[in-house]
């Protein structure tokens, strides 16, 4: 028996009542392309279509941190607490750029880009889909 290698991919799995509104704002505004884009009919009766669509984000990281962390981050980025359970951090060649095309795309702003101590420009934005997202730019080398 081999042993388990660990997960291939990691894929997070958004509802989104507004489809379409939400792949205006990741697709087209952030710019993830689309990998899979599936419709198939619920076979209900209903006459409703079931659709996904799977966006690439580049490489996938499941980053976990603790309330102390997660409190940290908050007052560095925001200036006070504001995450959620869940919120999507983006890496984006230019974070001041993405979060205007985000801003246009209907995002709201929870704070502008900031730079970390750990050499990155971070904004927080208000996304579709119940999403709170970071955009952050490494301006300094890891």
């Amino acid at each position: 028996m081999s042993e388990p290698t660990g997960a291939l991919q990691l894929r997070l799995v958004v509802h989104a009542e507004d489809i379409d509104a939400a792949l205006a704002f990741f697709r087209d505004a952030l710019g993830l392309p689309a990998e899979l884009d599936l419709t198939t009919p619920t076979g209900d009766g209903s006459g409703d279509e079931a659709r996904v669509v799977v966006l690439g984000a580049g490489r996938a990281t499941l980053e976990l941190v603790n309330t102390p962390q997660r409190s940290l981050i908050d007052r560095l980025e925001v200036g006070r607490d504001a995450s959620r359970e869940i919120r999507v951090a983006l890496q984006v060649d230019d974070a001041a750029a993405a979060t205007a095309r985000a801003l246009d795309a209907g995002a709201t702003e929870v704070a502008p880009p900031t730079r970390t101590p750990w050499g990155s420009l971070n904004a927080r934005l208000e996304g579709p889909a119940g999403l709170q997202l970071t955009l952050f730019e490494q301006v300094e080398p890891e």
